[in-house]
């Protein structure tokens, strides 16, 4: 048992030992032996060590139920005697056993001492060991120290002695060198002094830390000097070689030609102040042919001044080509500080003549310095534009005001090229170098488009007028789209090309600007303005807001309200009682303004997103074109609005034949009623047209349908108030007539005309449907209460509030003058109607559509359910 043991007086600290409690040892022997009890995880350090299936190992033992599992009878307690005998012999095992692992453990611990202080000593022992081998080691340092001391002097005397060679050869070599650059300076003897020249700097760069000593600063100071002699006597001899008597002399060329491998060595300033007065002498000459008010120097002969360039830039190369090295890039320099000058030139007398300037010569010269630049670009790399910049100094000097991408300016260091700033370098480098000088006078340009665009958009208006209606549409085509449109669209297709080759910065800001203004235009003067008059012949006609005040609409909301004022007259005047209408030709009208302005919609989509794509980077997010957009969006709202409108219209006299029928006066159901067949008549012949018109806009098909139904079905239902009284046949006509008119709905956007071929084609939008049936479903449910009997009046009302959804007590009151109930006699009904809704209201079960009671339509309505069936019946077998 490793759980419950028994405590013996002989160990009474044995518990201790373990680690564990247990109770006192002087307890009364009539009490039970004090049980040990072990920490949890002593409990499961045993388990794990010492697993037993024995019961008495448990910690949870139950002692009463153990016995009972021994002797469960009186005649197993026979062997009471025995099983207590084993447990002794159990209880006395266990203890030899705990207290023989005690022994072992005290035994265990007197050995454990004698091993440590025997650990101890051997670590003593080390230690000393450890100290004898360092000092060993040290003796043995020293030895070899005293062994190689002789040979770190001589070691160190060899290095000094090297260094003192080597750096007494270097100074007789910078006092040879000196000397010999002097004699060399003197006698002009270029090449020679570039090569001594380049080697006395690397020989000087020894001397760095020597500056101190005065022979040696002296000898620097004098190097410096010479180099300072040789910037000056080479600029000297380039302007006498260049400039003198004997400027044409291959001695005097060859000479000056080594003089440029000299500069190369100088400092870079030296090389630039060569640079800008030989770029200077070339430019002299230009300067004088086109200064300001010399015939050449206008814009109309622009080009003479690149050919003078073409022209130059070959003589230079001829004659000076060999002078100077090819890492100078001489022609490219002169080239861009052509384009430095010519830019300035330009802009200057831009500004001077500007009313001299129109579109025809301002396109001339962009369109000749765009040729020139591309023609640099592809001879130069542009290396210099990064490089450069000494020129823009004297550029600045001269009071020249405006930003340069002329390339001389005075650079820190001399810019290296590397083949990451290589690749970075623009493949069209010279692009706007000269043309950027117009961009400020683009106006111009945008103002001669500007009234290209209004003459065109006149002549629109002008043809709009002449041409009278339009053209009916060919068979499977559609409408087409208005000429003009696609001739506008064009034209700004061409502008946009022709705008973004000359600048992709704010002049095509401007041009976005333009193109909006003129669709407003174009709106107002010639889609709105082909919409068809609205009038008589008999009277005055009511027309279009005048071309004066469309012209002068500045915003959407202006422009919208003008386009609906036209629905609002119209609805004016069928108030009124005037026979408003639209003919064919003005219904393909109509629609033919749709088809176009739904191509408006979609190519200026298309307009502003390419727009976006041309214009620079940070401008892309003024570009929007959203309130056009919005604005052609009103214009189909409107068209679809009279669209809508003349239907209705067309549709007036069926629903104004239904209101003078006596249906109170009906005896028998017959076939659908006179009216219905107006309906459908009216329907049949404006509907395929309309369908034929807009073949190629479907969606604005199916607006108009489903604008129709939605305005016709509420008018319907108007009407059927109307009919009053009604009797119940009478009720049952008008629920066929209902019917047969749903199924005409249904099938209206395939609706043919009579004698037709209904065409096999797609099934009417699933929106369209849903409005349909709901409307006329509602119509219908109308129709089943006014069939239902008044009494009792409870089942009256229950009947409408089940059939007809989002009851009205209004509503009611005309279902029941629809009875024959006069208001006065309506009181009842309206009461009961209001405790239903307060029942429904409040969770009550009194008026649950639905429920049953005796003498409602739900609890007797058969007879009534059956007149229903068989009616529904006659219109599928009619049908």
């Amino acid at each position: 048992m490793k759980n419950s043991i028994t405590s013996t007086t002989q160990d009474p600290s044995l518990p201790q030992l373990l680690g564990v409690t247990c109770s006192p040892p002087d307890q009364p022997m009539t009490s039970s032996p004090s049980v040990v009890v072990f920490p949890p995880e002593v409990q499961a350090a045993i388990e794990a060590v010492l697993p037993s299936n024995d019961p008495l190992d448990t910690p949870d033992l139950d002692v009463v139920q153990y016995i009972n599992k021994l002797f469960p009878t009186e005649q197993s307690l026979a062997g009471l005697d025995e099983t207590m005998s084993d447990l002794n012999c159990q209880v006395v095992s266990i203890e030899d056993d705990m207290r023989d692992m005690v022994r072992s453990q005290t035994a265990v611990g007197g050995d454990a001492a004698a091993a440590l202080e025997e650990a101890q000593t051997a670590i003593i022992q080390l230690f000393g060991q450890i100290r004898d081998i360092k000092n060993k080691a040290g003796e043995s340092e020293s030895m070899v120290k005293e062994i190689t001391r002789d040979i770190k002097q001589l070691d160190t005397a060899k290095k000094n002695l090297t260094s003192a060679i080597t750096t007494l050869n270097h100074l007789h070599m910078l006092v040879r060198g000196t000397a010999t650059l002097t004699q060399l300076t003197h006698s002009r003897q270029y090449g020679e002094a570039a090569l001594l020249l380049q080697g006395l700097l690397e020989v000087l760069s020894h001397f760095k830390n020597y500056q101190n000593i005065a022979q040696i600063k002296e000898l620097s100071d004098q190097v410096e000097s010479l180099k300072r002699e040789l910037g000056d006597q080479i600029i000297k001899d380039f302007e006498a070689g260049l400039t003198g008597e004997n400027s044409g002399a291959a001695g005097g060329s060859k000479q000056l030609a080594e003089a440029c491998l000299v500069v190369s060595v100088l400092e870079p300033r030296v090389k630039r102040s060569l640079m800008s007065w030989f770029i200077q002498l070339q430019m002299k000459e230009y300067t004088i042919l086109f200064t300001t008010g010399e015939d050449d120097a206008w814009l109309d002969k622009v080009d003479r001044r690149y050919n003078w360039l073409k022209k130059h830039l070959i003589e230079f190369e001829e004659r000076f080509g060999p002078l100077f090295p090819p890492d100078w890039e001489m022609s490219e320099r002169i080239a861009a500080e052509f384009c430095r000058v010519t830019r300035g030139d330009l802009g200057r007398l831009l500004k001077q003549r500007q009313a001299e300037v129109d579109t025809k010569l301002l396109l001339h010269a962009i369109q000749k310095t765009a040729a020139f630049e591309s023609l640099l670009s592809r001879r130069f790399s542009g290396v210099t534009l990064n490089t450069s910049t000494q020129l823009e100094t004297v550029n600045n000097t001269r009071g020249e005001i405006g930003v340069s991408t002329n390339p001389f300016g005075e650079p820190v260091d001399e810019f290296s090229l590397t083949s990451n700033s290589y690749q970075a370098i623009n493949l069209t480098p010279f692009k706007g170098i000269i043309s950027q000088c117009f961009e400020p006078y683009l106006h111009i340009y945008l103002e001669a488009q500007d009234r290209n665009l209004a003459e065109m958009i006149s002549r629109f208006a002008g043809d709009l007028s002449s041409q009278g209606a339009a053209p009916a549409p060919d068979l499977g085509e559609g409408s087409p789209v208005l000429a003009s449109c696609g001739d506008l669209f064009v034209f700004y297709r061409k502008c946009l090309v022709q705008c973004s080759e000359l600048s992709t910065g704010q002049p095509m800001l401007a041009l976005a600007t333009l193109f909006k203004k003129n669709l407003r235009e174009y709106t107002s003067r010639v889609l709105v303005a082909s919409l068809p008059k609205i009038g008589n012949s008999a009277g005055g006609s009511l027309q279009l807001p005048a071309m004066s005040q469309l012209s002068q609409l500045k915003d959407l909301s202006q422009l919208s309200q003008a386009t609906t004022g036209i629905l609002a007259n119209f609805s004016s005047l069928l108030k009124e009682g005037e026979a408003v209408r639209f003919s064919a030709a003005d219904q393909v009208v109509i629609c033919s303004c749709l088809v176009t302005v739904e191509y408006c919609l979609d190519t200026t989509t298309q307009l502003e997103d390419k727009m976006k794509q041309k214009v620079e980077t940070g401008l892309a997010e003024q570009i929007s074109f959203s309130g056009e957009l919005d604005m052609f969006h009103s214009v189909t709202g409107n068209c679809v609005g009279l669209l809508v409108q003349e239907l209705d219209c067309a549709c007036e006299q069926g629903l104004v034949s239904m209101g003078r029928v006596n249906w109170s006066a009906v005896e028998q159901v017959g076939d659908q009623s006179l009216y219905v067949s107006q309906l459908v008549q009216a329907m049949r012949g404006m509907v395929p047209r309309l369908r034929e018109c807009l073949q190629t806009s479907r969606k604005y098909f199916t607006q108009f349908c489903i604008k129709f139904v939605s305005s016709f079905i509420p008018k319907f239902i108007s009407n059927l108030y109307k009919c009053k009284p009604v009797g119940t046949v009478g009720a049952e006509q008008l629920l066929l007539d209902t019917h047969s008119l749903k199924t005409v709905l249904v099938d209206l956007p395939s609706l043919v005309e009579a004698g037709q071929v209904k065409p096999v084609g797609r099934k009417a939008p699933q929106a369209f449907t849903k409005v349909v049936v709901k409307g006329m479903t509602r119509a219908e449910m109308i129709l089943k209460v006014v069939m239902s009997p008044l009494e009792p009046a409870r089942a009256f009302v229950e009947q409408y509030v089940r059939l007809v959804q989002d009851t009205d007590g209004a509503e009611l009151s005309k279902l029941l003058e629809m009875k024959g109930v006069k208001r006065s006699e309506q009181t009842l009904y309206l009461e009961m109607y209001r405790e239903t809704q307060s029942a429904v209201a409040g969770g009550g079960a009194g008026a649950v559509p639905g429920g049953s009671i005796p003498g409602s339509p739900l609890h007797g309505g058969q007879q009534e359910q059956s007149r229903i069936a068989k009616l529904e019946k006659l219109i599928k077998n009619r049908l």
